[in-house]
């Protein structure tokens, strides 16, 4: 996304309440931080696992998302990203992304559906990551939770009352085999995050789940990795940035694009 710390249009002279949801290690919200030094940022997770040493505008709180929020006053930018395979309940979560924006504030979703293809024809059905991919999905979505939120995103939002939507859709490639050398330096950096999650992606499911035995996972870890790093396959998945505004009290509009 060419360094973009976010899509939705935000002032960057005013002081500003944003609100950085599963935040994980934090970076996201310090960075954020930095950029806008008058905003007041909060980073939420399950996992107290962020830095001590952020700017004196962000501060982290434990906190489950998919629980009611509790926030006292409205946020003048939500962020959400990366929660695919995380949510049981996804309008619920864009609702109360919803009810705790201001008037006029923005929310932004980031994150992908979990359908690896490729557009060459080099990734055949039955080969390892395609029947990885297949059953991971569907024990997944057993368990109640659902591994294609990109595509649905638009329309989560604007039955929650957003207007404004805009959605820009990106082909994350796996693996640094395109030839241009910005999408190579992604797929390279999505290969390695993707091969360094690969034992808390599949250990616990396949286990406690699917049945599996611990040795038995880390052989088909082993082939999928292989699979993974094949420059001849050309994998890719599609990436969603989906952000709209909450309307005005009195239906004043905004087009994003003249901010």
């Amino acid at each position: 996304m060419h360094d973009k710390l976010h899509f939705a249009p935000l002032e960057d002279n005013k002081p500003i309440k944003i609100l950085d949801i599963a935040t994980g290690t934090g970076i996201w919200a310090i960075e954020m931080g930095d950029q806008y030094p008058l905003a007041e940022i909060i980073g939420t997770d399950l996992s107290p696992t962020q830095s001590t040493w952020v700017p004196p505008n962000v501060k982290f709180e434990v906190d489950d998302c998919e629980e009611p929020w509790t926030f006292p006053q409205p946020f003048d930018y939500v962020h959400i990203r990366y929660m695919v395979a995380a949510i049981r309940d996804w309008p619920k979560l864009v609702g109360q992304a919803y009810q705790h924006t201001k008037p006029g504030g923005w929310a932004e979703f980031q994150d992908f559906d979990a359908r690896y293809y490729s557009e060459d024809g080099s990734m055949v059905e039955g080969s390892v990551v395609d029947s990885w991919v297949k059953t991971w999905v569907q024990a997944t979505v057993d368990g109640g939770k659902d591994v294609h939120p990109g595509s649905q995103l638009e329309g989560w939002m604007q039955n929650a009352g957003f207007q404004n939507i805009r959605t820009e859709k990106f082909r994350v490639p796996i693996g640094p085999w395109p030839k241009d050398k910005h999408l190579k330096t992604i797929g390279a950096w999505n290969l390695v995050q993707l091969e360094d999650g690969m034992e808390a992606i599949n250990m616990r499911l396949y286990t406690q789940t699917l049945g599996w035995k611990p040795e038995e996972v880390q052989v088909l870890i082993a082939k999928i990795r292989q699979e993974l790093s094949n420059p001849r396959i050309h994998m890719i998945y599609d990436f969603y940035v989906v952000y709209g505004q909450k309307p005005f009290d009195r239906k004043v509009e905004v087009d994003p694009d003249e901010i």
